[in-house]
Protein backbone atom coordinates (compact mmCIF):
# COMPACT_ATOMS: atom_id res chain seq x y z
CA UNK A 1 0.00 0.00 0.00
CA UNK A 2 1.34 3.41 -1.00
CA UNK A 3 2.20 5.90 1.70
CA UNK A 4 -0.28 8.75 2.08
CA UNK A 5 2.62 11.18 1.79
CA UNK A 6 4.07 9.71 -1.39
CA UNK A 7 4.37 12.41 -4.02
CA UNK A 8 3.25 11.93 -7.65
CA UNK A 9 6.19 11.19 -9.92
CA UNK A 10 4.64 11.82 -13.34
CA UNK A 11 2.24 14.29 -14.86
CA UNK A 12 -0.27 11.45 -15.20
CA UNK A 13 -0.13 10.72 -11.48
CA UNK A 14 -0.44 14.38 -10.58
CA UNK A 15 -3.48 14.84 -12.83
CA UNK A 16 -5.16 11.92 -11.07
CA UNK A 17 -4.97 13.95 -7.83
CA UNK A 18 -6.17 17.24 -9.34
CA UNK A 19 -9.98 17.50 -9.57
CA UNK A 20 -9.86 20.25 -12.23
CA UNK A 21 -6.65 21.14 -14.03
CA UNK A 22 -8.04 24.57 -14.98
CA UNK A 23 -8.58 25.50 -11.33
CA UNK A 24 -5.12 24.19 -10.47
CA UNK A 25 -3.54 26.42 -13.12
CA UNK A 26 -5.57 29.45 -12.00
CA UNK A 27 -4.17 29.05 -8.48
CA UNK A 28 -0.55 28.91 -9.63
CA UNK A 29 1.61 31.98 -8.94
CA UNK A 30 2.96 34.37 -10.15
CA UNK A 31 0.23 36.74 -11.31
CA UNK A 32 2.38 39.65 -12.42
CA UNK A 33 3.88 39.93 -15.89
CA UNK A 34 7.00 41.80 -14.79
CA UNK A 35 7.75 39.07 -12.25
CA UNK A 36 7.22 36.38 -14.85
CA UNK A 37 9.50 37.85 -17.47
CA UNK A 38 12.31 39.28 -15.37
CA UNK A 39 12.74 35.85 -13.77
CA UNK A 40 13.40 34.33 -17.20
CA UNK A 41 16.57 36.37 -17.78
CA UNK A 42 19.51 36.90 -15.39
CA UNK A 43 19.26 40.48 -14.14
CA UNK A 44 23.03 40.99 -13.98
CA UNK A 45 23.23 40.45 -17.75
CA UNK A 46 19.81 41.43 -19.12
CA UNK A 47 18.51 44.18 -16.87
CA UNK A 48 14.80 44.93 -16.66
CA UNK A 49 15.69 48.25 -18.34
CA UNK A 50 18.96 49.56 -19.78
CA UNK A 51 17.56 53.03 -20.50
CA UNK A 52 13.77 52.97 -20.22
CA UNK A 53 11.41 50.43 -21.74
CA UNK A 54 9.83 53.14 -23.93
CA UNK A 55 13.21 54.28 -25.26
CA UNK A 56 14.14 50.67 -25.92
CA UNK A 57 10.86 49.99 -27.75
CA UNK A 58 11.51 52.93 -30.08
CA UNK A 59 14.92 51.56 -31.04
CA UNK A 60 13.71 48.64 -33.18
CA UNK A 61 11.63 51.07 -35.24
CA UNK A 62 13.98 54.07 -35.31
CA UNK A 63 17.62 52.99 -34.78
CA UNK A 64 18.92 49.56 -33.64
CA UNK A 65 17.78 47.15 -30.97
CA UNK A 66 20.10 44.53 -29.46
CA UNK A 67 18.17 41.66 -27.86
CA UNK A 68 20.10 39.10 -25.82
CA UNK A 69 18.22 35.85 -26.40
CA UNK A 70 20.86 33.60 -24.86
CA UNK A 71 18.99 32.72 -21.69
CA UNK A 72 15.22 32.25 -21.76
CA UNK A 73 14.64 29.36 -24.18
CA UNK A 74 15.51 25.66 -24.13
CA UNK A 75 17.82 24.40 -26.89
CA UNK A 76 17.47 20.76 -27.91
CA UNK A 77 20.12 19.18 -30.14
CA UNK A 78 19.06 16.28 -32.37
CA UNK A 79 21.87 14.30 -33.95
CA UNK A 80 21.88 11.18 -36.11
CA UNK A 81 20.72 9.79 -39.45
CA UNK A 82 17.09 9.70 -38.21
CA UNK A 83 16.95 13.32 -37.04
CA UNK A 84 15.39 14.69 -40.21
CA UNK A 85 12.71 11.99 -40.36
CA UNK A 86 11.85 12.50 -36.69
CA UNK A 87 11.43 16.25 -37.14
CA UNK A 88 9.30 15.75 -40.22
CA UNK A 89 7.01 13.33 -38.36
CA UNK A 90 6.51 15.75 -35.46
CA UNK A 91 5.73 18.97 -37.30
CA UNK A 92 2.97 20.13 -39.63
CA UNK A 93 5.46 21.91 -41.91
CA UNK A 94 6.88 20.52 -45.12
CA UNK A 95 10.59 19.68 -45.35
CA UNK A 96 10.82 19.52 -49.13
CA UNK A 97 13.42 22.30 -49.09
CA UNK A 98 15.45 22.48 -45.90
CA UNK A 99 19.14 22.75 -46.53
CA UNK A 100 22.02 23.02 -44.08
CA UNK A 101 22.22 26.56 -42.68
CA UNK A 102 18.47 27.13 -42.95
CA UNK A 103 15.81 27.39 -40.25
CA UNK A 104 12.05 27.18 -40.11
CA UNK A 105 9.25 27.69 -37.67
CA UNK A 106 8.11 24.32 -36.40
CA UNK A 107 4.55 23.76 -35.20
CA UNK A 108 3.78 20.57 -33.27
CA UNK A 109 0.31 19.13 -32.70
CA UNK A 110 -1.33 16.42 -30.65
CA UNK A 111 -3.01 13.50 -32.43
CA UNK A 112 -6.26 15.48 -32.02
CA UNK A 113 -4.87 18.36 -34.09
CA UNK A 114 -4.34 20.87 -31.27
CA UNK A 115 -1.14 22.85 -30.85
CA UNK A 116 1.37 21.51 -28.33
CA UNK A 117 3.88 24.27 -29.00
CA UNK A 118 6.04 25.91 -31.62
CA UNK A 119 9.58 27.20 -31.96
CA UNK A 120 12.46 27.54 -34.39
CA UNK A 121 14.21 24.55 -35.95
CA UNK A 122 17.75 25.04 -37.26
CA UNK A 123 19.61 22.65 -39.53
CA UNK A 124 23.20 23.15 -38.43
CA UNK A 125 24.68 20.14 -40.23
CA UNK A 126 23.40 17.34 -42.44
CA UNK A 127 22.46 15.22 -39.41
CA UNK A 128 22.43 17.90 -36.69
CA UNK A 129 19.27 19.87 -35.93
CA UNK A 130 18.58 22.36 -33.14
CA UNK A 131 15.17 23.16 -31.64
CA UNK A 132 14.95 26.51 -29.80
CA UNK A 133 11.64 26.82 -28.02
CA UNK A 134 9.68 26.80 -24.78
CA UNK A 135 9.79 23.55 -22.75
CA UNK A 136 6.32 22.59 -24.00
CA UNK A 137 7.85 22.08 -27.46
CA UNK A 138 11.28 20.72 -26.58
CA UNK A 139 9.83 18.23 -24.08
CA UNK A 140 7.53 16.82 -26.77
CA UNK A 141 10.38 16.49 -29.25
CA UNK A 142 12.70 14.93 -26.67
CA UNK A 143 10.05 12.41 -25.61
CA UNK A 144 9.47 11.27 -29.17
CA UNK A 145 13.21 11.07 -29.84
CA UNK A 146 13.34 8.48 -27.05
CA UNK A 147 10.01 6.74 -27.68
CA UNK A 148 10.01 6.37 -31.46
CA UNK A 149 12.29 4.15 -33.48
CA UNK A 150 14.39 6.80 -35.14
CA UNK A 151 18.16 6.69 -35.07
CA UNK A 152 18.64 9.95 -33.23
CA UNK A 153 20.18 11.24 -30.01
CA UNK A 154 18.71 14.20 -28.12
CA UNK A 155 20.77 16.53 -25.93
CA UNK A 156 19.07 19.30 -23.96
CA UNK A 157 20.78 22.63 -23.32
CA UNK A 158 18.34 24.04 -20.74
CA UNK A 159 17.30 27.65 -20.27
CA UNK A 160 19.32 29.66 -17.75
CA UNK A 161 16.87 29.35 -14.86
CA UNK A 162 17.15 25.53 -15.07
CA UNK A 163 20.78 25.39 -16.21
CA UNK A 164 22.91 23.96 -13.41
CA UNK A 165 26.15 24.41 -15.36
CA UNK A 166 25.34 28.11 -16.01
CA UNK A 167 26.80 27.70 -19.47
CA UNK A 168 25.03 27.43 -22.81
CA UNK A 169 26.22 25.91 -26.07
CA UNK A 170 25.60 29.11 -28.03
CA UNK A 171 24.93 32.78 -27.43
CA UNK A 172 22.10 34.27 -29.44
CA UNK A 173 21.71 37.98 -30.18
CA UNK A 174 19.09 39.75 -32.27
CA UNK A 175 20.21 42.93 -34.03
CA UNK A 176 17.35 44.72 -35.76
CA UNK A 177 16.14 48.13 -36.87
CA UNK A 178 16.65 50.57 -39.75
CA UNK A 179 20.35 51.11 -38.90
CA UNK A 180 21.16 47.43 -38.31
CA UNK A 181 22.69 46.79 -41.74
CA UNK A 182 25.05 49.76 -41.47
CA UNK A 183 26.35 48.60 -38.10
CA UNK A 184 26.78 44.99 -39.19
CA UNK A 185 28.59 45.97 -42.39
CA UNK A 186 30.98 48.15 -40.39
CA UNK A 187 31.73 45.33 -37.97
CA UNK A 188 32.00 42.77 -40.77
CA UNK A 189 34.39 45.02 -42.67
CA UNK A 190 32.38 45.20 -45.89
CA UNK A 191 29.04 44.37 -47.52
CA UNK A 192 27.11 41.54 -45.93
CA UNK A 193 26.41 38.39 -47.92
CA UNK A 194 22.88 38.22 -49.30
CA UNK A 195 20.89 36.28 -46.74
CA UNK A 196 17.30 35.29 -47.48
CA UNK A 197 14.59 34.80 -44.86
CA UNK A 198 15.37 31.95 -42.44
CA UNK A 199 18.70 31.36 -44.18
CA UNK A 200 22.13 32.04 -42.74
CA UNK A 201 25.73 32.81 -43.62
CA UNK A 202 28.95 33.39 -41.70
CA UNK A 203 30.01 36.93 -40.71
CA UNK A 204 33.12 38.13 -38.91
CA UNK A 205 32.69 40.37 -35.85
CA UNK A 206 35.69 41.26 -33.66
CA UNK A 207 37.68 38.40 -35.23
CA UNK A 208 34.93 35.92 -34.24
CA UNK A 209 33.02 33.79 -36.72
CA UNK A 210 29.33 34.56 -36.29
CA UNK A 211 26.35 32.87 -37.91
CA UNK A 212 23.90 35.50 -39.19
CA UNK A 213 20.30 34.29 -39.62
CA UNK A 214 17.65 36.41 -41.37
CA UNK A 215 15.07 36.44 -38.61
CA UNK A 216 13.90 39.13 -36.20
CA UNK A 217 11.75 39.62 -33.11
CA UNK A 218 9.95 42.82 -34.06
CA UNK A 219 9.37 41.88 -37.69
CA UNK A 220 11.75 44.60 -38.93
CA UNK A 221 15.01 44.17 -40.90
CA UNK A 222 17.81 42.54 -38.97
CA UNK A 223 19.79 39.39 -38.23
CA UNK A 224 19.93 36.84 -35.45
CA UNK A 225 23.58 36.34 -34.53
CA UNK A 226 24.88 33.19 -32.84
CA UNK A 227 28.17 31.54 -32.05
CA UNK A 228 30.11 29.59 -29.41
CA UNK A 229 29.34 30.56 -25.82
CA UNK A 230 32.94 31.58 -25.20
CA UNK A 231 32.70 34.34 -27.84
CA UNK A 232 29.60 36.00 -26.40
CA UNK A 233 31.26 38.82 -24.46
CA UNK A 234 33.65 39.73 -27.28
CA UNK A 235 30.86 39.93 -29.85
CA UNK A 236 28.46 41.85 -27.58
CA UNK A 237 31.16 44.35 -26.59
CA UNK A 238 31.84 45.09 -30.26
CA UNK A 239 28.13 45.49 -31.02
CA UNK A 240 27.56 47.84 -28.10
CA UNK A 241 30.66 49.97 -28.65
CA UNK A 242 30.30 50.40 -32.41
CA UNK A 243 26.53 50.63 -32.10
CA UNK A 244 26.62 53.84 -30.08
CA UNK A 245 27.13 55.89 -33.23
CA UNK A 246 24.03 54.26 -34.79
CA UNK A 247 21.72 54.74 -31.81
CA UNK A 248 21.87 51.12 -30.59
CA UNK A 249 19.96 50.27 -27.46
CA UNK A 250 20.36 47.11 -25.44
CA UNK A 251 16.88 45.76 -24.77
CA UNK A 252 15.91 44.92 -21.21
CA UNK A 253 13.60 42.09 -20.23
CA UNK A 254 10.57 44.40 -19.92
CA UNK A 255 10.75 45.82 -23.45
CA UNK A 256 11.87 42.49 -24.90
CA UNK A 257 8.64 40.73 -24.07
CA UNK A 258 6.55 43.53 -25.60
CA UNK A 259 7.89 42.59 -29.04
CA UNK A 260 5.36 39.76 -29.09
CA UNK A 261 2.30 41.98 -29.42
CA UNK A 262 3.95 43.98 -32.24
CA UNK A 263 5.22 40.98 -34.17
CA UNK A 264 2.05 38.93 -33.68
CA UNK A 265 3.56 35.76 -32.21
CA UNK A 266 1.18 33.82 -29.94
CA UNK A 267 4.08 32.88 -27.71
CA UNK A 268 2.62 30.46 -25.16
CA UNK A 269 -0.63 28.74 -26.09
CA UNK A 270 -2.15 26.31 -23.59
CA UNK A 271 -0.37 23.11 -24.58
CA UNK A 272 -2.76 20.32 -25.62
CA UNK A 273 -1.27 17.65 -23.38
CA UNK A 274 -3.79 17.15 -20.58
CA UNK A 275 -6.64 15.05 -21.94
CA UNK A 276 -6.12 12.99 -25.10
CA UNK A 277 -5.86 9.23 -24.40
CA UNK A 278 -3.24 9.06 -27.14
CA UNK A 279 -1.07 11.45 -25.09
CA UNK A 280 -1.05 9.18 -22.01
CA UNK A 281 2.49 7.78 -22.65
CA UNK A 282 3.75 11.36 -22.85
CA UNK A 283 2.05 12.32 -19.59
CA UNK A 284 3.62 9.23 -17.99
CA UNK A 285 7.04 10.40 -19.22
CA UNK A 286 6.70 13.99 -18.01
CA UNK A 287 7.55 14.59 -14.38
CA UNK A 288 5.02 15.96 -11.90
CA UNK A 289 7.16 19.10 -11.75
CA UNK A 290 6.76 19.74 -15.46
CA UNK A 291 5.87 23.24 -16.67
CA UNK A 292 2.48 21.94 -17.83
CA UNK A 293 1.35 22.03 -14.18
CA UNK A 294 3.46 24.98 -13.03
CA UNK A 295 2.15 27.42 -15.62
CA UNK A 296 -0.17 30.09 -14.25
CA UNK A 297 -3.52 30.60 -15.97
CA UNK A 298 -5.55 33.78 -15.72
CA UNK A 299 -7.87 36.20 -17.44
CA UNK A 300 -11.58 36.65 -17.91
CA UNK A 301 -12.07 33.49 -19.96
CA UNK A 302 -12.95 30.57 -17.70
CA UNK A 303 -14.09 27.09 -18.58
CA UNK A 304 -13.87 24.02 -16.34
CA UNK A 305 -12.84 22.09 -19.48
CA UNK A 306 -9.16 22.57 -20.30
CA UNK A 307 -9.84 21.57 -23.91
CA UNK A 308 -11.71 24.85 -24.39
CA UNK A 309 -8.30 26.55 -24.13
CA UNK A 310 -6.73 24.41 -26.87
CA UNK A 311 -6.03 25.98 -30.26
CA UNK A 312 -5.53 24.53 -33.72
CA UNK A 313 -2.86 25.81 -36.13
CA UNK A 314 -5.65 27.49 -38.09
CA UNK A 315 -6.74 29.49 -35.02
CA UNK A 316 -3.25 31.01 -34.94
CA UNK A 317 -2.97 31.75 -38.68
CA UNK A 318 -0.56 28.84 -39.13
CA UNK A 319 -2.76 27.26 -41.77
CA UNK A 320 -0.29 28.22 -44.49
CA UNK A 321 2.33 26.09 -42.71
CA UNK A 322 0.22 22.93 -42.63
CA UNK A 323 1.23 20.71 -45.53
CA UNK A 324 -0.35 17.32 -46.17
CA UNK A 325 2.60 16.14 -48.28
CA UNK A 326 3.95 13.99 -45.43
CA UNK A 327 2.79 11.92 -42.49
CA UNK A 328 2.83 13.74 -39.17
CA UNK A 329 1.21 13.54 -35.75
CA UNK A 330 -2.18 15.23 -36.00
CA UNK A 331 -2.50 14.99 -39.77
CA UNK A 332 -5.73 12.99 -39.82
CA UNK A 333 -7.43 15.37 -37.38
CA UNK A 334 -6.33 18.47 -39.29
CA UNK A 335 -7.46 17.03 -42.63
CA UNK A 336 -10.96 16.73 -41.18
CA UNK A 337 -11.17 20.42 -40.26
CA UNK A 338 -9.09 22.10 -42.95
CA UNK A 339 -12.15 23.31 -44.88
CA UNK A 340 -14.26 24.17 -41.84
CA UNK A 341 -14.61 27.69 -40.40
CA UNK A 342 -11.73 28.76 -38.19
CA UNK A 343 -10.95 31.62 -35.91
CA UNK A 344 -8.40 34.13 -37.17
CA UNK A 345 -5.49 35.70 -35.38
CA UNK A 346 -5.66 39.51 -35.26
CA UNK A 347 -4.37 42.42 -33.21
CA UNK A 348 -6.89 44.04 -30.89
CA UNK A 349 -6.22 47.76 -30.35
CA UNK A 350 -7.78 48.73 -27.05
CA UNK A 351 -9.89 51.87 -26.73
CA UNK A 352 -7.76 54.54 -25.02
CA UNK A 353 -10.69 56.08 -23.13
CA UNK A 354 -11.66 52.73 -21.65
CA UNK A 355 -8.07 51.98 -20.64
CA UNK A 356 -7.72 55.42 -19.00
CA UNK A 357 -10.96 54.91 -17.07
CA UNK A 358 -9.48 51.78 -15.52
CA UNK A 359 -6.32 53.66 -14.61
CA UNK A 360 -8.25 56.66 -13.25
CA UNK A 361 -10.29 54.38 -11.00
CA UNK A 362 -7.19 53.83 -8.87
CA UNK A 363 -7.44 57.46 -7.77
CA UNK A 364 -11.15 57.36 -6.97
CA UNK A 365 -13.52 55.70 -4.55
CA UNK A 366 -16.12 53.39 -6.00
CA UNK A 367 -15.46 50.90 -8.80
CA UNK A 368 -12.57 48.50 -8.43
CA UNK A 369 -11.41 47.16 -11.82
CA UNK A 370 -8.19 45.20 -12.15
CA UNK A 371 -5.29 47.68 -12.65
CA UNK A 372 -3.68 47.81 -16.08
CA UNK A 373 0.06 47.71 -15.49
CA UNK A 374 2.30 49.34 -18.09
CA UNK A 375 3.61 47.99 -20.35
CA UNK A 376 2.61 44.36 -19.63
CA UNK A 377 -0.65 43.97 -17.72
CA UNK A 378 -1.18 40.25 -18.15
CA UNK A 379 -1.87 38.45 -14.89
CA UNK A 380 -0.53 35.00 -15.75
CA UNK A 381 1.86 33.24 -18.09
CA UNK A 382 -1.22 31.87 -19.87
CA UNK A 383 -3.44 34.95 -20.02
CA UNK A 384 -6.76 34.40 -21.78
CA UNK A 385 -9.48 37.07 -21.84
CA UNK A 386 -12.93 36.72 -23.38
CA UNK A 387 -13.70 38.68 -26.53
CA UNK A 388 -17.42 39.38 -26.93
CA UNK A 389 -19.75 40.95 -29.48
CA UNK A 390 -22.29 43.72 -28.80
CA UNK A 391 -24.76 41.15 -27.45
CA UNK A 392 -22.28 39.66 -25.00
CA UNK A 393 -21.63 36.47 -26.95
CA UNK A 394 -18.10 35.06 -26.71
CA UNK A 395 -16.50 35.29 -30.16
CA UNK A 396 -12.90 34.49 -29.31
CA UNK A 397 -9.93 34.92 -27.04
CA UNK A 398 -7.55 37.76 -26.23
CA UNK A 399 -3.97 36.94 -25.26
CA UNK A 400 -0.81 38.76 -24.25
CA UNK A 401 -1.93 42.36 -23.59
CA UNK A 402 0.82 44.95 -23.87
CA UNK A 403 1.51 48.62 -24.50
CA UNK A 404 3.97 49.85 -27.12
CA UNK A 405 5.07 53.43 -27.61
CA UNK A 406 5.53 52.63 -31.31
CA UNK A 407 1.78 52.31 -31.75
CA UNK A 408 0.85 54.57 -28.80
CA UNK A 409 -1.67 51.92 -27.81
CA UNK A 410 -2.52 49.14 -25.43
CA UNK A 411 -3.08 46.06 -27.55
CA UNK A 412 -3.45 42.30 -27.35
CA UNK A 413 -3.42 39.37 -29.73
CA UNK A 414 -6.80 37.92 -30.58
CA UNK A 415 -8.06 34.68 -32.04
CA UNK A 416 -11.64 35.46 -33.02
CA UNK A 417 -14.45 34.14 -35.19
CA UNK A 418 -13.87 34.91 -38.86
CA UNK A 419 -17.10 36.93 -39.07
CA UNK A 420 -15.59 39.54 -36.73
CA UNK A 421 -12.01 39.48 -38.05
CA UNK A 422 -12.36 42.21 -40.69
CA UNK A 423 -10.01 45.06 -39.91
CA UNK A 424 -11.83 47.99 -38.32
CA UNK A 425 -14.50 45.87 -36.61
CA UNK A 426 -15.25 46.90 -33.02
CA UNK A 427 -15.34 44.13 -30.41
CA UNK A 428 -15.07 44.09 -26.62
CA UNK A 429 -12.39 42.58 -24.38
CA UNK A 430 -13.61 41.57 -20.93
CA UNK A 431 -10.88 42.70 -18.52
CA UNK A 432 -10.43 41.15 -15.09
CA UNK A 433 -10.40 37.54 -13.96
CA UNK A 434 -13.48 35.41 -13.89
CA UNK A 435 -14.55 35.40 -10.25
CA UNK A 436 -12.88 38.76 -9.63
CA UNK A 437 -9.61 37.20 -8.53
CA UNK A 438 -11.10 34.60 -6.19
CA UNK A 439 -9.93 31.74 -8.43
CA UNK A 440 -6.31 32.81 -8.02
CA UNK A 441 -6.07 31.93 -4.33
CA UNK A 442 -4.76 35.29 -3.19
CA UNK A 443 -2.23 35.68 -6.00
CA UNK A 444 -4.17 38.63 -7.38
CA UNK A 445 -6.23 41.35 -5.66
CA UNK A 446 -10.00 41.12 -5.67
CA UNK A 447 -11.59 43.28 -8.35
CA UNK A 448 -14.55 43.81 -10.65
CA UNK A 449 -14.62 42.86 -14.31
CA UNK A 450 -14.98 45.65 -16.83
CA UNK A 451 -15.41 45.89 -20.60
CA UNK A 452 -12.83 47.49 -22.88
CA UNK A 453 -13.70 48.26 -26.47
CA UNK A 454 -11.18 47.23 -29.09
CA UNK A 455 -10.69 47.60 -32.83
CA UNK A 456 -9.61 44.65 -34.95
CA UNK A 457 -6.32 45.36 -36.74
CA UNK A 458 -3.75 43.32 -38.73
CA UNK A 459 -1.37 40.91 -37.07
CA UNK A 460 1.44 41.92 -37.06
CA UNK A 461 0.26 45.43 -36.26
CA UNK A 462 3.19 47.52 -37.47
CA UNK A 463 3.51 48.71 -41.05
CA UNK A 464 7.22 47.98 -40.79
CA UNK A 465 6.56 44.36 -39.89
CA UNK A 466 3.91 44.03 -42.60
CA UNK A 467 6.12 45.38 -45.36
CA UNK A 468 9.08 43.32 -44.16
CA UNK A 469 7.08 40.10 -44.21
CA UNK A 470 5.74 40.96 -47.65
CA UNK A 471 9.31 41.51 -48.81
CA UNK A 472 10.43 38.10 -47.57
CA UNK A 473 7.43 36.38 -49.11
CA UNK A 474 5.37 35.43 -46.06
CA UNK A 475 1.85 35.64 -47.41
CA UNK A 476 -0.84 35.87 -44.78
CA UNK A 477 -4.35 37.25 -44.90
CA UNK A 478 -3.62 39.18 -41.72
CA UNK A 479 -1.05 41.33 -43.52
CA UNK A 480 -3.61 43.30 -45.51
CA UNK A 481 -3.29 47.03 -44.92
CA UNK A 482 -6.27 49.00 -43.76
Amino acid sequence: MESATQQPESLSELLENVPKVVDHLFRNPPKNALTIFTQMMPGDVVRPEFTTWRDEQRSWRQTIALHDQSYHMHSLHLRGPGALDLCQYLVVNSFRTFEVGAAKQLVTCSPDGFVIGDGILYRLEEEHFLVVANPSTTDWVEFNAQALEYEVEAELDPMWALNKAKKRNFYRYQVEGPNAWQLLEKLHGGPLPEIKFFKSDILTIADCKVRGMRHTMGGVPGLELSGPWGDRNTVKKALVQEGKAFGLRQIGSIAYFTTVVESGWWAVPVSAVYTSPAMKPYRDWLTANNAAMRMSLGGSFYSPNIEDYYLTPYDLNYGHLVKFDHDFIGREALEKIVNKPHRKKVTLVWNAEDVLKVMQSQFEDGSNPLPITMPLPETARLHYDRVIDKDGNTIGLSHYPGYTINEHAMMSLGSIDAGFAEHGTEVTVVWGEDGGGSRSAGNIELHEQTNIRAIVAPSPISRAAQSYRSEIGVKRGSLQKT
